[in-house]
C-alpha cells in the first residue's frame, strides 16, 4: 500500500509547492475514451456554465456573463446529447445557481469525467477588444493572459471560509500564481487539441475572431483530472459581440461550433485507440502492485519527474521511456520520481540525464516511503558516515 506521507515541519511556501501539480504533458497518456461501438461505454462530458446566481461574472451594457454561459452550456450539451449516442452529458448547473469553483471541479472528478468545458464571456477595458479564445491549464505567458484567469478566479471570493479552501490562494495577487510555474498539466496534450479544435470551429464556421489557443492559472482547470478547458466566447464589453452573445442565432453557433469540437476530439481519440479503447479505470491504491517502491533502508534520493491529482499507470511510455519510476501518494496527490540513490550526488547526476525531458524536474529524499526534507536527508548521511 502506498504511504500518506505527512510533513509537519514545512513552511508556508514549501506547502505550496507539495501542493503543485507539476507533471508533465505525455502524447495522449491515457486513452480516456469509451468505445463508439459499443452503447453500453459513453463519454462522459462535463459542461459547466460559469458564474450565476449572486455571482454575475463580467457586466455588459445590457447583460451579465452568468446568463450567456448558461444559454450556451444548455445548447452545447443539447446539441451533444442529440447528436451523440456515445456520449453522456453532466452540467455542473442547469440553472441560475451559486456552485464553488472546488465543486464545479469536484463534479467532474467524482463522475470519473473524459471532459470538461467551462463556458465564459470575456471582459477588457477597451471596447474595441473582440474575439474568441480559449485557455488549457498552465503558466500565463503574459499580462493578457493573467488578466483573465485573475478575472474568473476572483469567483472564489464570493466563498465562505475560501483562504482555507483553497490554500491560502490569493485570485488578485499575481505572486499567488507563482504556484503554477512549476505546473504542467497531465493532459495538457489532449486538453490544447480540443482547444484549437473549438477555436477552429469559431475561425471556420461561426466567422469570430480567432485570438487563439492560450494558457493560464485557472483554479477551475487546476483541480480537474481529465482533459479540460475554459472556452471565452466572446467580449461582452465589445457592443456588437455582446448583441451576438445574447442573440438565439450567437447562441446556436458557438454552442454547435463547441459540439463540432467534441464530435472531432472524440473520434480522433477513437481513431488513435482503434475505435476499441476503454476507459481506464483506476485501481484502488491499497490493491495496485505495478508501482515500484523504494528501498525500506536508510534515505534514499531520487529525482521527482511528475505530480498529478489522478494516478497515472506505469508504464515507460507514460514517462517518456523511464523505466525505474517510484509512486508516492501525499494528500491524495500522486508523486513519480526516477531512480533510487544511496547518494545526493549520485540524484544530482541522474536529474542531468534526464533534464531535457524533465526541465523541471528536481531531487527528492525518501525514508521509510516517505518524503523527509532533503537537507536533513543529506546530513544523516553526512552523520552516518
Amino acid at each position: 500500500m502506498a504511504p500518506v506521507i505527512k510533513n509537519e515541519k514545512l513552511n508556508y511556501n514549501n506547502i505550496y509547492i507539495l501542493k503543485i501539480i507539476l507533471s508533465v504533458s505525455f502524447t495522449f497518456l491515457l486513452l480516456c475514451s469509451f468505445s463508439s461501438t459499443n452503447p453500453a461505454k459513453k463519454w462522459i462530458i462535463v459542461i459547466d456554465a460559469g458564474h450565476g446566481d449572486n455571482d454575475p461574472g463580467a457586466i455588459g451594457s445590457l447583460s451579465y456573463e452568468k446568463n450567456i454561459t448558461l444559454a450556451i452550456a444548455l445548447k452545447t450539451g443539447e446539441y451533444i446529447e442529440q447528436n451523440l449516442k456515445n456520449a453522456k452529458v453532466i452540467y455542473t448547473r442547469k440553472n441560475d445557481t451559486f456552485v464553488e469553483v472546488s465543486e464545479r471541479a469536484n463534479i467532474a472528478n467524482k463522475n470519473n469525467a473524459d471532459l470538461f468545458i467551462s463556458i465564459h464571456a470575456n471582459w477588457a477595458p477597451s471596447k474595441k477588444i473582440l474575439g474568441t479564445e480559449t485557455f488549457v491549464m498552465g503558466l500565463a505567458k503574459d499580462a493578457a493572459n493573467l488578466q483573465v484567469a485573475m478575472k474568473e478566479n476572483e469567483v472564489i471570493l464570493l466563498e465562505s471560509d475560501y483562504s482555507t479552501k483553497y490554500e491560502g490562494f490569493d485570485p488578485k495577487s499575481p505572486e499567488s500564481y507563482i504556484m503554477f510555474t512549476l505546473m504542467q498539466n497531465v493532459y495538457q496534450e489532449q486538453s490544447t487539441l480540443l482547444a484549437s479544435k473549438i477555436q477552429s470551429q469559431f475561425k471556420e464556421k461561426v466567422s469570430r475572431v480567432d485570438r487563439g489557443v492560450k494558457q493560464a492559472g485557472f483554479w477551475v482547470l487546476f483541480m480537474t483530472t481529465m482533459p479540460s478547458v475554459l472556452v471565452e466566447t466572446g467580449f461582452i464589453t465589445h457592443p456588437n459581440e455582446e448583441k451576438f452573445l445574447n442573440s438565439k442565432e450567437g447562441q446556436d453557433f458557438l454552442a454547435s461550433a463547441i459540439f463540432r469540437a467534441c464530435r472531432e476530439y472524440i473520434t480522433e481519440i477513437d481513431s488513435k485507440s482503434g475505435i476499441s479503447a476503454v476507459k481506464n479505470t483506476e485501481k484502488p491504491i491499497e490493491k495496485d502492485s505495478s508501482a515500484a517502491k523504494p528501498v525500506e533502508y536508510g534515505p534514499l534520493f531520487m529525482v521527482q519527474v511528475a505530480t498529478s491529482s489522478g494516478r497515472i499507470e506505469m508504464k515507460p511510455e507514460n514517462f517518456k521511456g523511464l523505466k525505474n519510476i517510484f509512486e508516492i501518494v501525499e494528500n491524495e496527490k500522486y508523486k513519480y520520481a526516477s531512480g533510487s540513490f544511496k547518494e545526493y550526488t549520485e540524484a544530482v547526476k541522474h536529474k542531468k540525464k534526464i533534464i531535457d525531458n524533465y526541465p523541471d524536474a528536481f531531487v527528492i529524499a525518501v525514508e521509510g516511503n516517505k518524503t523527509v526534507p532533503l537537507q536533513q536527508a543529506i546530513e544523516q548521511k553526512k552523520k552516518n558516515f
